[in-house]
């Protein structure tokens, strides 16, 4: 099997549950490369179901609907060049592969990934985007047996944490957490019911990760069909200089969210795995908010193994 059809490992997961964590980790394999938040494939494949050839220009300006496309290195020549000759590699009626009847999508996929990889010298790609968990479905019915999908799952109450400490930083009111707790709970078992349309898909705790992070990683890679390396301990030694790719990313309303508060979001990627992550809600939710919450997403805590205080 060529590199370019090799399982390809996309992480998932509800926002700050350590998605950047395990892509960086998985940056960290000699073989393997993992760009920032993607964003744009949805829009890509529809951009190839509503039209049987776009042009190489129709396809760079849709990887430039996603306002951080800058972060992936590549110039709009390099991007155009890329999709030009996955468009030319396409025989008249699409193409045959081990993997089955491909739609032009497919290739163009591989198309940028292959060419991100390859500026960064190693042979595979992944993904990491934690909004694809809304999208399980249609990439992995678009690229089949290749796309190996990694849910990363986190007590959603350590998330609630975490994602109100973020609003705080932007000057804004945290989120209730019963409503937290919904959108926890809507987007795990949306993830499910997707994940029944999808060849391989699997679930692990961040909690799993941090304690146990040799493990976790080697349960990744006999998913993704990739020998583990212990390199992919040591990814914050390089986390830094991999982060450095985070752009400014433009926003509504004439807004720039500078690359350093980026990158300074995910500053604690430069440390081994803390086990002071972990549990956070204890202390840091009021007695309200847990009750709150467990009461929105009790059941759904309870069976992914997390201690649940209102029963």
């Amino acid at each position: 099997m060529s590199d370019a059809l090799k399982p390809a490992p996309f992480v998932v997961g509800v926002g700050r549950s350590g998605t950047t964590l395990l892509r960086l980790m998985l940056d960290a394999h000699p073989e393997l490369a993992i760009p920032p938040e993607t964003h744009f494939l949805p829009a890509l494949i529809d951009l190839w179901s509503h039209h049987r050839e776009p042009s190489a220009d129709e396809q760079v300006a849709t990887v430039q609907t996603h306002p951080g496309w800058r972060d992936f290195g590549l110039s709009e020549a390099e991007l155009r060049a890329s999709f030009a000759a996955s468009v030319d590699s396409l025989p008249p009626g699409g193409t045959q592969t081990t993997l089955g009847e491909e739609r032009g999508a497919a290739a163009a996929i591989r198309a940028f990934y292959g060419a991100y990889a390859a500026r960064h010298s190693k042979p595979r790609w992944g993904d990491k985007t934690p909004v694809y968990i809304e999208s399980i479905a249609t990439i992995g019915e678009t690229l089949g047996t290749q796309a190996r999908f990694i849910h990363l799952i986190r007590d959603g109450r350590d998330v609630a944490v975490s994602r109100g400490a973020r609003a705080v930083k932007r000057g804004r009111e945290a989120t209730p957490a019963r409503d937290e707790a919904d959108t926890w709970k809507r987007r795990i078992e949306g993830a499910r019911t997707q994940a029944t349309r999808v060849d391989h898909y699997f679930e692990l705790r961040y909690e799993d990760l941090i304690a146990h992070p040799e493990a976790a990683l080697r349960r990744v890679c006999d998913h993704s069909e990739l020998e583990f390396d212990p390199a992919m301990l040591d990814y914050h030694e390089h986390a830094e200089e991999r982060l450095s790719e985070l752009s400014d990313l433009p926003g509504n309303g004439g807004k720039v969210r500078p690359g350093s508060e980026r990158i300074a979001a995910h500053a604690l990627t430069s440390e081994p795995p803390r086990a002071d992550r972990i549990e956070r809600w204890r202390t840091e939710l009021n007695a309200a908010a847990i009750a709150d919450y467990e009461e929105a997403a009790g059941d759904l805590l309870a069976e992914l193994g997390y201690p649940v205080t209102q029963r």
